[in-house]
């Protein structure tokens, strides 16, 4: 009998871990590096519907009178979907202001940074495909 390493592949089991490691390791030090801001406030832009600027505020007011129309009947569909499309509206307005940037480091971190997660990624490959 034929011993098998990780996958049911041939590649082995201490590649797949180291990989999975590093690739862990790579992915955290990215995701931690980068910096969050968001431009979002009650009077900022959320987004445009044909050159029609869209605010934060302008998205709170269906809102209100759905949540308003659920607490008067409970079973009324239009506040159902003026409360739920406020709500989604919200949160895409949110998600469309942010600002992702990458925080000050050195080049040394960004190249570790950057052969942790794809070192990572080629073990974790060899070791899944077949001898």
């Amino acid at each position: 009998m034929q011993r098998r390493g990780a996958g049911g592949s041939d590649g082995g089991t201490g590649s797949f871990l180291i990989g999975l490691i590093m690739m862990i390791g790579g992915g955290y030090l990215l995701l931690d590096g980068i910096v969050v801001r968001p431009n979002f406030g009650l009077g900022a832009r959320a987004f445009g519907i044909g050159g029609v600027s869209i605010t934060s505020g302008m998205i709170l007011i269906p809102f209100m009178f759905g949540v308003g129309l659920v607490f008067y009947n409970a079973r009324n569909w239009i506040g159902w979907l003026l409360a739920g499309g406020s709500l989604v509206a919200l949160v895409f307005g949110v998600i469309a202001n942010m600002t992702l940037q990458l925080d000050r480091m050195s080049a040394f971190d960004l190249i570790v940074i950057l052969v942790l997660t794809v070192g990572g990624i080629g073990l974790f490959l060899r070791s899944l495909r077949a001898g």
